[in-house]
């Protein structure tokens, strides 16, 4: 039935029943797009716009993703029971649903979907003038497809961590999140990275000038932080690694 055809209420109703499925469909997949979804289903992008326009998920859609994915099919359609097929995970009661997070996919079993668990760490970088809060735990894990992160760097030195401050705005916020590879710290001029100096963390672009490593930050209101590398701050100066992408979370 198209969308057209149905009562404001139904269609409100179908909307959100499709965009439950849609979502799980690109969950399951790994796609941030829907172009890409589009392409790991082996089908045209005007295939899923028309898709969206009616409301309908094609069954064969579900088929392909369960095969390939290995995921229930009864988890797409309807949300319920284990995201993977074999998986002896259990759905939660309604007195466990607020208590316990479910797992869909374990860090081991990751590779076999072609992704990659990245670990996301209590540290706080420090984008601006405040202090370091930092513990080495790791707050949760989160899903990259392998082949996005080997185009970007080496996958198993990734971590993701949250930024405080404004001193690199508009570029990069306060409150959003940055993956970053310490596999790379060889400076390249003007790079953002990720930068211990004493007990502070920044993030800045990174300059190298005679004598001395320059911090820039992207906001003008932050003057740049010079570093004598020949002067006592120099053995604190710690590159952790360059910043090769950043995500931000909108909340209304």
């Amino acid at each position: 039935m198209l969308a057209a055809s149905l009562s404001p209420f139904d269609e409100k109703a179908a909307t959100s029943e499709f965009m439950e499925v849609f979502g799980r469909l690109k969950q399951a997949t790994g796609a941030g797009t829907d172009t890409e979804l589009a392409r790991i289903l082996g089908i045209k992008q005007g295939a899923v716009s028309s898709a969206k326009r009616n409301l309908q998920i094609p069954p064969v859609w579900i088929a392909k993703v369960s095969k390939a994915f290995s995921v229930s099919a009864d988890w797409l359609f309807y949300g319920t029971g284990p995201m993977l097929r074999g998986s002896a995970q259990t759905v939660p009661t309604k007195a466990q649903e607020h208590t316990t997070s479910p797992i869909f996919i374990s860090e081991e079993d990751a590779p076999n979907h072609g992704l990659t668990m990245v670990p996301k760490v209590k540290a706080r970088l420090t984008a601006g003038t405040g202090s370091l809060e930092t513990s080495g735990e790791v707050e949760g894990y989160y899903a990259f497809r392998t082949k996005f992160l080997k185009r970007k760097g080496r996958p198993g030195k990734m971590v993701l961590m949250d930024v405080v401050g404004d001193s690199m705005e508009p570029v990069v916020e306060d409150g959003d999140t940055v993956l970053i590879d310490e596999s790379q710290r060889e400076i390249i001029a003007g790079g953002m990275f990720a930068v211990g100096l004493e007990q502070e963390v920044f993030l800045k672009y990174l300059l190298r000038v005679p004598g001395k490593l320059v911090l820039q930050s992207r906001n003008e209101r932050y003057a740049p932080i010079e570093v004598d590398m020949n002067g006592d701050l120099a053995g604190t100066v710690r590159i952790i690694g360059r910043v090769v992408w950043s995500c931000r979370e909108y909340v209304r």
